[in-house]
């Protein structure tokens, strides 16, 4: 096995297999009551995927053997985590995910 030195220039280290870290494609939308997300994880198995929802975010992580797809948003709006619901199927992970208060503003035109 390849060695390399240390950092304090001491004995020998063996060289470490490291992972290529990425940013999977995700899509975002959402309605008055959710949001809506999908995650492009080609060729990630189902049991490599995991996904975390707090109040205010999103955390989604699939591994393959050559590479691991990583992504983390923060949400503008509070979320009901425990209601967030997950589906997983050809490489999609498609997530929806309950807003705690249904979104109410006013329409403004555009002049």
């Amino acid at each position: 096995m390849p060695a390399t030195h240390d950092q304090n220039g001491g004995g020998k280290m063996p060289k470490k297999k490291t992972k290529s870290a990425l940013t999977p494609r995700v899509y975002f939308d959402h309605d008055l009551e959710n949001y809506y997300t999908q995650v492009e994880l080609p060729g990630v198995k189902k049991q490599d995927v995991e996904l975390s929802v707090s109040e205010q975010s999103f955390c989604v992580r699939g591994s393959r053997e050559d590479i691991d797809l990583i992504a983390f948003y923060y949400l503008a709006h509070p979320v009901n985590e425990d209601k967030a619901k997950a589906k997983y199927e050809s490489g999609l992970l498609d997530v929806t995910i309950p807003l705690k208060k249904p979104l109410k503003g006013k329409k403004i035109s555009i002049e």
